[in-house]
């Protein structure tokens, strides 16, 4: 079964009547359990593909389907596809909010939803994680990086989402906590049947995570790599 499905994905940004086109006609599909890769340098455009993708910029056109459920561009992503459509950003610090505990950043998505035991179901997200149950009442600058991260992790993983999107979800943090990081997100999609796309700048980190990987250059998929060829990049 087909998880994710971009077709002549465009995105262009407007500034002082100057057009900038971030994306042009990207295409790709990734089957339901897998993990994709985007990766390309800064500004090539992967991180703009995968915003799209989470309903963060709904200003492009083309085609995205997930799950067998067609994005529209302009509208916002809402009821059940919201849930099912996570994000872990670069810098988990930034991602998450510096005047609430860990317990109410936790808790609120689950509030938003109205699911019952929440408190539960944080304390059994910090543990997926790695995470000791008295994280709840901590700040995040109380946390190290790593820390932080496996965090926003267990945030993403709270609503049970289908796919997963990870936007240089290790960059941002010490070479000895990235491995760590990685092996977690691995065991977590193992665990939970989830399916990936990956952005990355970083060739080992997309050999090591990912099945098939595009490469994207000045906005568009310049080739498609496969297991064999990911295992070139390392």
């Amino acid at each position: 079964m087909t998880a994710l499905t971009v077709d002549d994905l465009s995105v262009t940004f407007v500034s002082d009547a100057k057009r900038f086109a971030a994306v042009r006609g990207v295409s790709f599909s990734v089957a339901q359990g897998e993990t994709f890769g985007l990766i390309g340098p800064s500004g090539c455009g992967k991180s703009t593909v995968l915003r799209a993708i989470a309903g963060l910029n709904t200003d492009w056109t083309g085609h995205i389907t997930v799950n067998g459920q067609a994005l529209e561009p302009g509208r916002k992503i809402t009821g059940d596809l919201r849930r099912d459509i996570q994000m872990v950003f670069q810098d988990p610090y930034s991602s998450l909010h510096p005047r609430h505990r860990i317990g109410r950043i936790l808790g609120e998505p689950l509030k938003v939803r109205g699911v019952a035991d929440g408190e539960d179901k944080v304390r059994q997200a910090l543990d997926q994680v790695g995470l000791v149950p008295d994280m709840v009442g901590r700040y995040p600058h109380q946390l190290s990086g790593g820390q932080r991260q496996r965090v926003a992790i267990a945030r993403a993983l709270l609503l049970e989402p289908k796919l997963l999107l990870l936007d240089e979800p290790t960059s941002a943090l010490d070479v000895s906590v990235q491995a760590e990081i990685l092996n977690l997100l691995n065991d977590l999609k193992a665990a939970h049947s989830m399916t990936f796309i990956l952005v990355s700048h970083d060739p080992g980190v997309v050999a090591h995570m990912c099945d098939r990987a595009g490469v994207i250059q000045a906005g568009r998929i310049a080739t498609l790599l496969d297991r064999d060829a990911l295992s070139q990049l390392g």
